[in-house]
């Protein structure tokens, strides 16, 4: 014989579980007014509660636990669907658009073709200021040149990328390496 809490003595508390679907199934058919979703629900907690069995202190009460188990994952159902937006028509969806990634590639071929053009000594400021974050001091100690110097070339080399290739505040430029668009951030900005 059982009492609320299920049969007692059960050898494996797994056994138990099945003995109170009905229950669990009333109450998750309260909380959603619907029956497809009360199955649901009481599947995914059935499913939560024999995977997670260790968690279940023996002599406890196993359709406390359940009920818990259900309840957790009502609200947290809930709480997800509050955050979604239904569209059945795909009204929504179909606005969505995302831009080919082969654009980006298309650019950054374009960049290092130009960046590969740049002589020496703007490459070389541009690499260790843009590139690797080097501070202007630093970048001049490496290259043995004043600090006055290794900005003017930063600057000249930014410039003369930004004209290259178009680049304007008003112009989007997508690159795929966040490394290289940090060398002509300064360009675009000071156009």
């Amino acid at each position: 014989m059982s009492d609320a809490s299920g049969p007692v003595g059960a050898a494996d508390p797994r056994e138990e579980i099945v003995t109170h679907i009905p229950a669990l199934r009333a109450f998750a058919l309260a909380l959603t007014r619907n029956g497809a979703d009360a199955d649901d629900m009481v599947q995914d907690s059935v499913v939560k509660a024999w995977t997670n069995i260790e968690k279940f202190e023996p002599g406890s009460n196993m359709r406390a636990w359940l009920y818990t188990i259900l309840r957790n994952t009502y609200y947290s159902q809930y709480r997800k669907r509050r955050r979604e937006v239904s569209d059945p028509e795909g009204i929504f969806a179909g606005q969505l658009s995302e831009k080919p990634a082969h654009d980006g590639r298309l650019q950054m071929q374009d960049f290092l073709e130009e960046f590969n053009k740049l002589p020496d000594d703007q490459r070389e400021a541009l690499i260790l200021v843009g590139v690797l974050g080097e501070s202007y001091e630093d970048a001049a100690r490496a290259c043995d040149v004043a600090v006055g110097t290794i900005k003017s070339r930063t600057s000249r080399a930014r410039a003369m990328l930004a004209e290259r290739l178009e680049i304007s505040n008003d112009k989007a430029f997508e690159l795929t390496d966040a490394a290289t668009l940090g060398v002509i951030t300064s360009a675009a900005a000071s156009r």
